[in-house]
């Protein structure tokens, strides 16, 4: 009878372990496609949004969200690659350490809510709305976005240049990977030491070196052309202005004073703004992030895709809920007319642990 036990004993482990070793076989694989929890397929990823949405939604919360069809196509490391802030190593022998900038020890009248746009309505840069298109350069135009505003600010409005994207994300070197993403310390470091030209929006072909990337459809059934289904290739770090453009490289650049980062200060990152304008900060960004329509966004819900940089432009409250006000890279169709509001005052996000800004050098 022991014999027989035994057998048949022997007999059930090794079917649960075959059992075990087809399921291990077959679903592992699942698992490694769906990296962030977002699934491939366009109808799988539907149905995946769909659910999200109507979650998000019947928790109403302090925000809306919808459906944004492009995510439901579009590789998954595309839609990671977009989040391209890689911050630089600290062994790093060339990356240049920002200082830390305190404002303890200034004592201001922070207001209830405050609007760049409103505050300096003769720099239009400020309310501009870029497009980065498929490219990780979120890094680029966060910086030179907060730049061109900053220079408008300190010269009262008398130079309004548009800073280029396209030279700061092919030139740096120190910055990182150019459309695989960058680091914005170093960005603002390399404007201080190098100088960064101007240059328009691929649409407009202005400047010294325009950005060569059309605008496209981020995320929604817009009326501009499909982005592509991979990450476009860096551009080429030219010396040289467009033919059409009759200034040359080196007389084109304008620098910076000086580079610094931010205390993670709710305070510290409004005295800042109030002083010297907008500046650039990054977050994290989750997957309940790419649905945002309105409203004033924190997570729920979904995994982290990556770093994502935007430009800080103000706060104010909603509701009875403080936000920052900021301005995404995603064109004028994505969010709130390519703005956005983020909960203010928890670091959402890590959102008030990565700002970064400078000071203009002005001409003697």
């Amino acid at each position: 009878l022991w014999w027989l036990f035994s057998k048949m004993l022997h007999s059930v482990v090794r079917s649960q372990l075959f059992l075990l070793f087809y399921i291990l076989l077959f679903t592992l694989p699942c698992f490694y496609s769906t990296v962030s929890g977002i699934p491939f397929g366009s109808r799988n990823r539907r149905l995946y949004f769909n659910k999200m949405a109507t979650y998000i939604n019947n928790l109403q919360t302090t925000w809306k969200a919808g459906r944004n069809a492009y995510f439901e196509t579009v590789p998954l490391h595309v839609i990671q690659g977009m989040m391209g802030v890689r911050r630089s190593s600290k062994l790093e022998t060339n990356s240049i350490p920002l200082p830390v900038i305190s404002y303890e020890h200034i004592v201001m009248e922070i207001p209830a809510e405050f609007d760049s746009r409103k505050q300096w309505p003769y720099c239009p840069s400020i309310g501009e709305i870029r497009d980065q298109s498929n490219c990780g350069s979120c890094w680029a135009f966060g910086a030179v976005e907060a730049i061109s505003d900053r220079i408008c600010i300190a010269t009262d409005g008398r130079q309004k240049p548009h800073i280029s994207s396209t030279d700061l994300l092919s030139c740096c070197k120190i910055c990182g990977f150019g459309c695989q993403g960058g680091d914005p310390h170093q960005a603002w470091s390399f404007w201080v030491k190098y100088g960064l030209v101007t240059g328009g929006n691929y649409t407009t072909h202005d400047g010294c070196r325009p950005y060569p990337f059309a605008p496209c459809n981020h995320h929604s059934n817009g009326t501009l052309g499909p982005c592509s289904h991979d990450l476009e290739p860096t551009p080429i770090c030219k010396k040289a202005c467009q033919s059409t453009y009759k200034i040359q490289y080196s007389k084109d650049k304008y620098y910076g004073l000086k580079a610094y980062s931010l205390h993670n200060k709710a305070s510290d990152l409004q005295k800042e703004l109030m002083m010297n304008g907008p500046l650039e900060v990054a977050f994290q960004v989750y997957e309940d992030f790419l649905l945002y329509k309105t409203g004033v966004y924190q997570h729920h819900t979904g995994s982290a895709l990556g770093g994502h940089a935007v430009r800080l432009l103000g706060w104010g409250e909603q509701n009875g809920v403080p936000y920052w006000l900021l301005a995404n890279s995603w064109n004028t169709e994505w969010g709130d007319e390519g703005f956005f509001k983020i909960y203010r005052g928890r670091d959402e996000c890590g959102i008030e642990s990565e700002a970064v800004a400078g000071l203009y050098k002005k001409p003697t």
